[in-house]
């Protein structure tokens, strides 16, 4: 949530958030003179060793938000800050590492993420070759052969290739390589969604575990809603470029406001078979539905829950 917005958020401790999104906008131009609105005014936060997840359809402007969040790509305007430094513009080499070292990230595609001539020993010490070139080769190893110890993996496949390993371990390998220097957010984007149903649940619980060992925050990017509701305690509904609806996640499925959401939530599919017989999915179009985002504002629902909406069709949504 913004830093000017009446849902500024604080743990019961009081501690500051570890991430600032602020305002943030991302336009791409395109031939013609036109521009994209990746991402178009969001604002959330992030509390430390907290998951947060980012949840919306392809296209909605998730994994844009993940890169600039971490700065693989400058943004168009707002602010963005992390544990107390304001990266939102140009960064001074100092800021640059000290950023590289507590933040990172795991990608979608493991395949295309790893490098496949590099053995996973030196895949995983990426960072500490980065960040720490003066250590001892001996203690390089040791702190990969724990971090594989952390994430599943043998010792004994260290000097393997990504093309020996099954896409799960290649994701922990991702992983391994992601939590090397300790980082304090990390922003996990899709980093399940290529996987098994089983894997994913695997993986998840890995997540969670290290963050309980740890302590690392998780900015988790998924479309899957019922995986994000399972490993995150605030989320943020995205679409078009907007956050539509964000809140706790009790809140936000105990009494989904915006249309969008709902379309979400009811596509979630029914352990039980006769009320997943029985259950019909929520269509959902803007364009029918005559919404324009960009005239909302944000209404609060109750406690940390609000929807982006004009005035009248948050009496409407919620009547």
């Amino acid at each position: 949530m913004a830093i000017d917005e009446a849902d500024k958020t604080k743990d019961a401790a009081g501690d500051q958030p570890l991430l600032i999104v602020n305002h943030l906008k991302q336009y791409f131009p395109i031939p013609g003179r036109r521009v994209v609105k990746a991402i178009d005014d969001i604002s959330f936060d992030i509390m430390p060793g907290e998951t947060v997840g980012l949840v919306g359809e392809s296209g909605s402007g998730k994994s844009t938000t993940g890169r600039a969040v971490i700065k693989l790509d400058e943004i168009t305007s707002g602010q963005i800050v992390f544990d107390g430094h304001d990266i939102s513009g140009k960064m001074s080499r100092e800021e640059e590492g000290y950023l590289r070292r507590n933040m990172s990230m795991v990608f979608q595609d493991s395949g295309a993420s790893l490098n496949p001539y590099r053995k996973v020993i030196d895949t995983i010490a990426t960072g500490l070759d980065a960040h720490l070139p003066n250590l001892d080769k001996h203690e390089r190893e040791q702190r990969v052969y724990q971090m594989m110890d952390r994430v599943g993996l043998s010792r004994s496949q260290a000097n393997r290739y990504p093309s020996q390993f099954s896409g799960g371990q290649r994701q922990r390998v991702c992983l391994a390589r992601a939590l090397i220097m300790n980082p304090k957010l990390v922003i996990a984007d899709e980093a399940i969604s290529a996987l098994d149903v089983s894997i994913q649940a695997q993986v998840v619980n890995l997540m969670k575990d290290i963050q309980e060992e740890m302590g690392t925050a998780y900015l988790f990017i998924a479309h899957d809603l019922s995986m994000v509701r399972y490993i995150s305690s605030r989320i943020c509904v995205m679409h078009l470029g907007h956050i539509v609806e964000k809140g706790r996640t009790d809140e936000i499925f105990a009494n989904p406001v915006h249309p969008y959401t709902k379309s979400l939530i009811s596509a979630i599919p029914q352990f039980n078979p006769e009320t997943e017989r029985d259950r019909v999915p929520i269509t959902y179009d803007v364009h029918k539905a005559g919404i324009d985002y960009t005239k909302g504002s944000y209404h609060n629902v109750s406690g940390q829950h609000y929807v982006l909406a004009t005035d009248q069709e948050f009496a409407a949504w919620t009547k």
